[in-house]
């Protein structure tokens, strides 16, 4: 069982899970940590908790010891360089190169949440499946 502080907040989880499970053939598991959404075995989005500094590598990554929550997801290599992603609530985890951080707090823009997610999932999906996906 999950200690309570390092649940994901189902409001959190609900919102994301609109988005990641309209996805062709996406699906949801439980990660070491936190949920992620994956498309044929490809991680395309990983949603976690950090509190009072675990897990490490993700507070180190995000610059944030907790409590707060965190949702990483791949980006095409010439978006990486957006000068949006070089400030908060983005951060650039170094664990693989075409992977971007966001915190998500209140002021969360779930419109712009969505348009990552769905860039995230395009971009590890099989081609036939990206194709059926709407980018509107």
């Amino acid at each position: 069982m999950v200690p309570e502080s390092l649940a994901v907040p189902p409001e959190l989880l609900a919102r994301l899970r609109l988005t990641c499970l309209d996805l062709p053939e996406a699906c949801e598991e439980s990660a070491w940590t936190g949920i992620r959404w994956m498309v044929a075995k490809k991680n395309f989005a990983h949603v976690v908790m950090i509190d009072a500094g675990w897990p490490p590598a993700y507070a180190k990554a995000a610059k944030n010891e907790g409590p707060c929550c965190v949702l990483t997801f791949r980006s095409p290599r010439p978006a990486l360089h957006a000068p949006r992603f070089d400030r908060v609530p983005f951060f650039r985890p170094p664990w693989a190169p075409n992977i971007l951080g966001m915190t998500l707090g209140a002021k969360a823009d779930w419109d712009d949440v969505h348009t990552l997610l769905v860039e995230s999932y395009c971009l590890l999906a099989p081609k036939k499946l990206a194709e059926r996906v709407d980018r509107s």
